[in-house]
Parts: C-alpha cells; structure tokens; sequence
C-alpha cells in the first residue's frame, strides 16, 4: 500500500521529524540499557492486595524516560501535542502532529530481565502514522537498534535502508499472536514476546510474517504501524463486527490520543487469510 493519498508535510519537515524520533528513541534506549539489572522501584496497576491481580507493571524508570523524551520533544517541536503511556499530559490537544511515547513497552519483560523491550516514538499527521523510531533490545542484528522510517520509505535499521528479503526455503514462518497457541491454523507458528512494539517492528523487518493485538493503545502501536506502512506492508483494524482496512487514528472530529481497537499488520494476502479465520 502506498501512502500517497494519506496527508503528509513537507519532505524536509518530515524528515527533521524522523531524525528527532530516532534521537528519541535512542535516548530511551540508553536510559534502559543503564538501568538494566539494577534495583528499581515498581508499582502496578492492579490490586495489590491479591497477587492474582497485579497487571501492567510500572518502573521508576518508565516515568523517567517519558519525562526525558518530553524535554526534548518540547525543545525541537514546542508547539506539538504529545501523548504518553505514563504522563497523562496533552500540551496541544487538535494539534495536527501527535507525537505517540511508549518509554518502555514490555516493562515486565524489562524488570525481570527478559531481553525483549523497546522504547516507541510514534508520530501523527492529522491522524495518520507519518514517523516511527522503535529502539529494540534484540534485533535482526542479533545486537540493540532503532528500526526506523518516514512515510514512503524506506525502512531503517541505525541508519542503514534494510533488506528484508525472505529465505524462499521457509515454508512456515512465524507470527505475533496474543496467545502462544499450538496448532494455529493461520499457516504460521505463534509467538508471543509481550512487546507490541518489537512485534511491530519485525513484521517491518520481515522477521514476522505478521502480528495482531487484542486492543492495544495508540503509543503501543503509532510507532511500528509506521514502520510496517513505510516498508511495504497493510494495516487493518477490527470496527463494526468486522476487518477493515485502516483508516487512521480515529474518525474525523474525534481525538485520536484515545484510539483503541483490535488491529493486525502483514502483507495483504497474509491479512486476508487472517481475517477470514479471524478469532474475532
């Protein structure tokens, strides 16, 4: 799918805003890989009364790292909206350029040292992703990086146009499921990592054949649906009893901040196999 007949800014706009989304997640990155095996403070989100209960947990370091980030973000483009998992602040609400923070998706992964996390940098143009940065702590490199990209392309690892190009040899390959289930009928195997933007970011990079999410917020997914769009692939959203293709953020007069729905990404063929057989 092409971009073309999304609304866009300026080239060189667009591309002064990749390059800040990239020093942003960079930045994330570097407050994570420094805080990594250290005591922190965590809290959570559920009951903490009954242990059954404790959901979403959150790090001395989430807060940290959208604070940063906002700094910055409030240096180079002042006049932005931004909107964050952890700071429940909106300097520019109707703005056209949405800035979407996740400092650290997988923070359960994060605090018990499974090496699966990211920090996200999503940014909207009147509701449409236009810019992603998502730094991954593993990567097709086998090393930490930020996948990036601007709308048109092309995707980006650290710099570097990458080449996705698939081994013809595989004949299953593997995809994003919310739920690691055995004998999936989709014609891939299953994989969870808890990280919607790292799954993001391989179906960009190829390493997924595609992933779908059950009802993700929008800083969990602005960032990698950029990637995904940049790079070639499709984006449909689950509205009305049924898979459409996605349309943006959003309808025309709401607040896009608030977007959640179910949503899955991939090539074409793969989407419509999948919503054929939809679990939904």
């Amino acid at each position: 799918m092409t971009q073309d007949r999304f609304p866009q800014p300026e080239p060189e706009l667009l591309s002064r805003i990749e390059s800040v989304a990239v020093e942003l997640a960079q930045l994330g990155g570097a407050e994570i890989r420094a805080a990594l095996g250290n005591l922190l403070r965590i809290k959570y989100k559920g009951t903490e009364e009954n242990p059954m209960h404790l959901k979403d947990p959150v790090s001395e370091i989430d807060g940290r790292v959208e604070a940063l980030i906002r700094d910055r973000l409030g240096e180079a483009f002042p006049t932005h909206d931004i909107v964050g998992e952890e700071i429940d602040h909106r300097p520019s609400p109707g703005h056209d350029f949405l800035w979407a923070v996740d400092p650290i998706d997988g923070t359960a992964n994060f605090i018990n040292s499974f090496p699966l996390f990211a920090s996200s940098v999503g940014v909207l143009y009147r509701g449409q992703p236009i810019v992603g940065a998502v730094w991954c702590s593993a990567s097709h490199a086998l090393e930490p990086g930020v996948y990036h990209a601007a709308a048109g392309g092309p995707l980006r690892f650290n710099g570097t146009p990458l080449d996705s190009a698939l081994n013809p040899a595989i004949r299953r390959r593997l995809g994003g499921e919310p739920y690691a289930r055995a004998g999936a009928i989709h014609g891939w195997d299953g994989r969870k990592t808890g990280s919607a933007a790292i799954e993001c970011a391989f179906v960009a990079a190829g390493i997924l054949e595609m992933a779908w999410f059950e009802r993700p917020n929008i800083w969990d997914v602005a960032g990698g649906l950029a990637l995904v769009r940049a790079a070639g692939g499709d984006v449909i959203e689950h509205r009305n009893g049924s898979w459409r293709e996605f349309s943006g953020f959003g309808a025309v007069g709401t607040d896009p901040g608030r977007w959640s729905a179910p949503i899955a990404l991939g090539s074409r063929s793969t989407l419509h196999h999948f919503s054929e057989q939809s679990p939904l």
